[in-house]
């Protein structure tokens, strides 16, 4: 699979065709240091270092008490007057925060604009989310938060993150989805009388390099919103905690081993949506990123958090850095190409594939292939498997891709689906070429080698496999596509490239925004958009 020189791409909510220019994979962060930044980390890390986590935690702990008091007896239904106890508890809270913040490298702060009171915008939508230290203006308001109902189990953070009343969302309800919207819709309808709820739409940690999808969550609602856009201009970047980088700890003692921590939070004005945005909540989400990234001077894209679960999922082959599946993914989710009966649908393309023996198609017999009609993204798709630049593409590259995004961390069974695509009949056996095209595919690279796996698998070395014998090498060794493959992807004919990305990063779990959008994934009414599983 190979990026198309020029993409075209619908512009989401209005229709209009915009070029689609590459960008950096949003889901992960490489850093790297010259010697004399790796010296400076080393002095911090036993002078400044513990002496700022000590701090942080020992300003944690100071605040404890003053939230377990505050939220002792409160009824979370209703909202109590804010007598003059509570009031100290709050302007005690926000020093102790700021303290520790500062403590933290966060010296000075730089507020623009002016937050809108909870009448003129009940919810606040902030962005780009890309680490825990966005926690930041949460604890400069005192804002109310979506959070994972699993957090308040959580020693001292918990007690802390009950004091801001959040909106918590369980995973082991089935219906905590949509009674999260609906305590949403009734704090947002009150007139101001809850306090403000701060949502970060994209629902994931990114790079900070472009705005991903926003979940229609917040916007459902239909009220007024005021957009809130971060930034973290510091010339080195230990702030990033996304999907393929530094892990938690890791960011904390870099932050930590940085003498100066920028942060800028700037209030956008108050965006009242249109009579359509109140009916399509995902137009209302579009055009508040479409303003928001305009503010951060960065571009939008239309991968999402499902995106994150295809570079995340747990199957024997890891997608690289750089692999064009997310790209795959987006237009298939765009052109409504994602089955809902995965498992019967692929049966059925990978019987029709088997039966045309690699028979190339055109884009004509693509679109009547997926019975759908020729259009600008559909040429997108054809083009990721127009390799040889001969408007012809092999329709089972297409059937092994849509298996890997439909069920990513199902290896065995896309594989299964892939030999017997390619397989021989008197054999049911492929060659080494055969493999390749496979592979490559799976993992949405333009270039593979594949000849030491094929190697260690054909032990006879009769120039053929079978699935049974390549199921059997995947059960011993889990690791092969680290062990045994190697990527050339770089160029016009791989997908983009990331220059300072670390070849078979390992994924990270991060973020501490669930997602609470209804489970639906047609268009109607209800949620103007498609909504997207999210765990």
């Amino acid at each position: 699979m190979r990026f198309p020189t020029i993409r075209r791409c619908p512009g989401e909510g209005d229709g209009k065709k915009e070029l689609a220019p590459p960008c950096r994979n949003p889901f992960v962060h490489d850093l790297r240091f010259t010697p004399l930044e790796k010296g400076k980390i080393a002095l911090m890390t036993v002078t400044l270092f513990p002496i700022r986590l000590f701090l942080a935690a020992f300003m944690m702990l100071l605040a404890w008490p003053f939230a377990f008091i505050a939220s002792v007896g409160r009824n979370e239904m209703v909202v109590e007057p804010q007598s003059l106890w509570r009031k100290f508890v709050d302007v005690a809270l926000r020093t102790i925060m700021r303290v520790m913040w500062f403590a933290g490298g966060f010296h000075w702060m730089t507020v623009k604009g002016r937050q809108a009171l909870p009448a003129e915008a009940p919810i606040l939508t902030l962005g780009p989310h890309s680490s825990y230290f966005d926690a930041i203006p949460v604890t400069m308001s005192m804002s109310s938060i979506v959070m994972k109902a699993e957090s308040k189990d959580i020693p001292v953070w918990g007690t802390l993150i009950k004091y801001i009343r959040p909106v918590f969302v369980s995973r082991s309800d089935q219906d905590s989805r949509k009674k999260t919207v609906e305590e949403i819709k009734r704090r947002a309808q009150s007139g101001g009388e809850w306090p403000q709820i701060m949502i970060f739409p994209e629902g994931t940690c990114t790079n900070r390099s472009c705005l991903i999808t926003y979940k229609p969550g917040a916007f459902i609602p239909a009220v007024p919103v005021q957009p809130v856009v971060i930034k973290y201009p510091n010339k080195m970047d230990t702030i990033t905690w996304t999907w393929q980088g530094p892990g938690a700890f890791k960011i904390l003692w870099l932050t930590l081993c940085q003498l100066h921590n920028e942060f800028i939070i700037e209030f956008l004005p108050v965006y009242t949506p249109s009579e359509e945005e109140k009916n399509n909540p995902a137009l209302f989400a579009h055009n508040v990123r479409r303003l928001m990234a305009k503010a951060l001077d960065i571009s939008i894209t239309d991968y999402s958090f499902e995106d994150c679960q295809l570079a995340m999922a747990e199957g024997q082959l890891r997608l690289p850095v750089d692999t064009c599946l997310l790209e795959f993914a987006k237009l298939v989710r765009r052109l409504g190409l994602k089955p809902q009966n995965v498992e019967k649908v692929l049966q059925e393309f990978g019987n029709r594939a088997r039966k045309m023996e690699g028979e190339k198609l055109g884009l004509e017999d693509f679109a009547h292939y997926l019975d759908v009609p020729v259009s600008d993204m559909l040429r997108d798709i054809f083009s990721l498997f127009n390799e040889q630049e001969d408007n012809m593409i092999d329709i089972r590259e297409y059937v092994i891709a849509l298996s890997v995004v439909c069920r990513p961390a199902k290896t065995l069974e896309t594989m299964k689906l892939a030999f017997r695509m390619f397989e021989a009949e008197e054999d049911g056996a492929i060659t080494v070429a055969e493999l390749a095209c496979i592979l490559k595919t799976a993992l949405g690279v333009a270039d593979l080698d594949v000849s030491r796996l094929f190697a260690a698998i054909d032990t006879e070395d009769t120039g053929k496999l079978t699935f049974g014998k390549f199921r059997s090498f995947a059960e011993h060794h889990p690791n092969f596509s680290e062990d045994y493959l190697s990527t050339d992807n770089t160029g016009r004919n791989g997908c983009p490239h990331q220059p300072n990305a670390t070849p078979n990063a390992k994924p990270q779990t991060n973020g501490f925004c669930p997602d609470f959008s209804p489970r639906d994934n047609h268009h109607d009414t209800t949620t103007g958009g498609s909504v997207k599983k999210h765990n």
